[in-house]
Formats: structure tokens, sequence, C-alpha cells
């Protein structure tokens, strides 16, 4: 089966029931739209949320991600009907409250060879604990942390330090299954600085990419989750050192430079070589 490669830094979702907002959000930059079915959307307007969402990926594919209703509700099993008579399907599907492994393969199973990446959501204590496997999946491009119901679940605010544990076992979980995790959106909309500090803090500690609410909060997010131009630089220095030096420990600016940081330069470089192809 061929990789899957997930390389957006950005998600912006906007709700299936404005579609008056979807060109306003594609322009915005964000490295995949998502139309959301779910949350965003009240339950009598599901249906024609539905419509819009699937009229929209039938113009364009590219850039496009819709996040469906849970599989395991009516709204989601309507969803997936959908899909499976839709001429066309998203870049991405987004699957919320996944708890098992198995919500993914009644997707896969019923799209078949059609079947775009999905990105299951873990938002409950129980699909943590089954984080791996679900990670694991063969149609599975990326996972993303769904911090607001998994704060429901501990009974805490949506905010970093209650929620710092659950993110780093995802992380693990992510790291051995060899797929990137997106963290949750931030809610404060009017917190620009609170915004830049929760970004910068989960790419430290390993997430792939944040997801947006509103298209203003892109800027901070790809701030802090592309590389720079100095990062670039250093990494291509860093790497032909280490190549002019056989391969081996080498002192490089002021510390060793070892293979383990060579991997993290490398990956640097790729991802933003994959950026540019995107």
């Amino acid at each position: 089966m061929e990789a899957i490669v997930f390389v957006a830094a950005s998600l912006l979702f906007v709700p299936g029931s404005r579609p008056d907002r979807f060109a306003k959000a594609r322009a915005a930059g964000a490295g995949l739209t998502v139309i959301d079915l779910e949350d965003a959307v009240a339950a009598a307007d599901k249906d024609s949320a539905r419509t819009a969402a699937l009229g929209q990926v039938a113009d364009a594919t590219a850039g496009w991600g819709i996040r469906i209703n849970a599989v395991r509700t009516a709204a989601g099993i309507r969803d997936l009907a959908a899909l499976v008579d839709a001429p066309a399907l998203p870049e991405a599907l987004l699957v919320p409250m996944v708890e098992e492994a198995g919500d993914l393969a009644v997707i896969a199973g019923a799209l078949g060879d059609r079947c775009p990446p999905l990105i299951p959501l873990i938002e409950t204590p129980r699909g943590l604990r089954h984080a791996l496997a679900i990670a694991s999946h063969e149609k599975v491009g990326a996972v993303m942390f769904g911090g607001g119901d998994f704060s429901g679940e501990l009974g805490v605010e949506l905010a970093w330090e209650p929620l710092l544990a659950a993110r780093q076992l995802l992380l693990l979980a992510c790291a051995e299954a060899k797929k990137p995790a997106i963290d949750v959106p931030f809610i404060r909309l009017e917190d620009e600085t609170g915004l830049a500090a929760e970004a910068a803090r989960a790419r430290a500690i390993g997430f792939f990419a944040k997801a947006a609410i509103h298209p203003a909060q892109l800027p901070a997010i790809h701030t802090a989750f592309l590389p720079t131009e100095a990062e670039l630089a250093e990494a291509r220095e860093a790497l032909a050192a280490y190549e002019a030096g056989g391969g081996r420990a080498i002192r490089f600016r002021g510390r060793m430079l070892e293979a383990p940081f060579i991997i993290r330069y490398r990956a640097l470089l790729a991802r933003h070589q994959e950026h540019s192809n995107a």
C-alpha cells in the first residue's frame, strides 16, 4: 500500500451549515480546510450541511477535508452512506469520538479503495487507551487530539496544564505508529499571545500541526510549526558538517552533533520540501 503523507501545518474548521463561508475559509491559507458536519452544525441542519459539503468537494477536492459525525451515531451513518454514493471524496476525512480501530475499519470497508486518509480524533480516555491501535490503522494519515471533549471527560479546563499528560500519551502512541499528531484548536479567539505560546509548546513536545477555528489564528500557527529560514540554514549546515566528518559524532556550534540530531534535521528539511511541493 502506498504510504499516506500528511504535510499540513494547520487545519481550519468551517461549519457545513455556512456554505457562504467556504470560499473565504479556503482563501485563508490553511493546509487543510475542514468542513465540519459535527459539533458546529445543529441537528436540524445536518442534512443540508452534508449536501453543501459534498457539493463543495465535488467542485474541488484538493485542500478540503470533511469532519463527519461519529460513526456510532445516526448522523454518522447517514454521512457514511452519502460518502459511499458521492462522486468525489475529500482529501481527508476527520472522524470524531474514535475509541477503537474498529470504528475506522467500518469507514474503510464502506469506502473501499476510494477511502481517503482518515484523521481520527481522540477525545475520550477510552480512545486514548487504544490510541496506538487507532493510529496504526493503515488508512490513518494523522491523529488529532480532541481536547474539548477530553477536558469535559476529565472535568477540567481546556488549558495546557490539565491536558498535558493526555497530549504526551497521544504523542507517544503516534510516534510508535509513525503518524503525525495534530493539536486541538485554541478557543480564546482574542488571545493572540496565548495562541502563539500554546502553538510553540505543542510543536516543542512533538505535535506536527495545530487546528484553528478562525482564519486569524493561522499566522501564529504557521509561525510555530513551519521551519524558519534560520532553522533551515542550520539544518543544511549541520548535515554538511556531519557528512564532511564522515558520518561520525562531531562538534557543531558548541555542542555534539550525533545521529539522532541528524534525523531531526533531515525531517525538518523534508517537511520544508513537502510544503514547497504541496
